[in-house]
């Protein structure tokens, strides 16, 4: 693993500022950037733990904080902050991650990758449709709550993981997020873990975490990432 550094930065969003959890290597560069989008708990420490996954892998992993500062392990409370949400919002914080990214020295501008989860991984989606900088995404387990009506926009390619026990995102809401794709042109590769449920990846979450099959989406994500952001 490389040797990494992490902070908490400040970027320009929304006519303001907004922050988020940046990991990078301490050496070396300029990578591709990865923004890292949370799940409906918020900007916790198993998403900047992903973040520095990533980073270690040879990328600048920034993970905005979509909730400005709200943080909550309580169910109740995590639906009522995904619902407050307002997606356009989101999506300005999200893209001033991006040009946050391509603004530093040590970030390639010309590779830039989204992943998320849950809620991050319809926002992964929403990114991708709207910022042309993001040439990979790979959501898991999630879609935007406006739907795929702009895939054709998406620049690059996606790579989606999903579970085969999941109440919200069924397997027909998958199969119209591939289909969507596909009508688009999108090269994409969609991975249904049959036997996981929402939330397979974290692995903070003993009652849904399945080890064998985060194991192998995260060496799908790092090959995808690889091949599309390192070349």
């Amino acid at each position: 693993m490389a040797i990494l550094a992490h902070d908490t930065i400040e970027f320009a969003a929304n006519g303001g500022t907004a922050s988020g959890y940046l990991a990078k290597p301490v050496d070396g560069g300029p990578y591709p950037g990865v923004v890292v989008i949370q799940e409906w708990w918020g900007l916790n420490p198993n998403i900047c733990d992903i973040a520095n996954r990533i980073a270690a892998e040879g990328y600048v992993a920034l993970a905005p904080d979509l909730f400005h500062g709200a943080v909550t392990a309580e169910p109740d409370e995590a639906q009522k902050l995904m619902m407050s949400l307002q997606e356009p919002n989101a999506l300005v914080d999200m893209s001033g991650a991006v040009a946050a990214l391509q603004a530093r020295d040590d970030v390639r501008a010309d590779r830039i990758g989204v992943t998320g989860f849950c809620l991050g991984g319809g926002m992964s989606l929403l990114l991708a449709m709207n910022n042309p900088a993001v040439t990979a995404a790979a959501p898991f387990y999630g879609v935007p709550g406006a739907g795929m009506s702009d895939a054709a926009n998406i620049q690059g390619a996606v790579m989606g993981f999903y579970a085969g026990h999941d109440d919200w995102i069924t397997g027909e809401v998958v199969q119209s997020i591939q289909s969507a794709l596909n009508d688009a042109n999108i090269r994409n590769e969609i991975h249904v873990y049959p036997d996981s449920h929402h939330g397979f990846f974290n692995d903070t979450s003993p009652d849904v975490h399945d080890p064998t099959a985060a194991a192998d989406a995260w060496t799908k994500l790092k090959a995808f990432f690889a091949a599309e952001l390192q070349a």
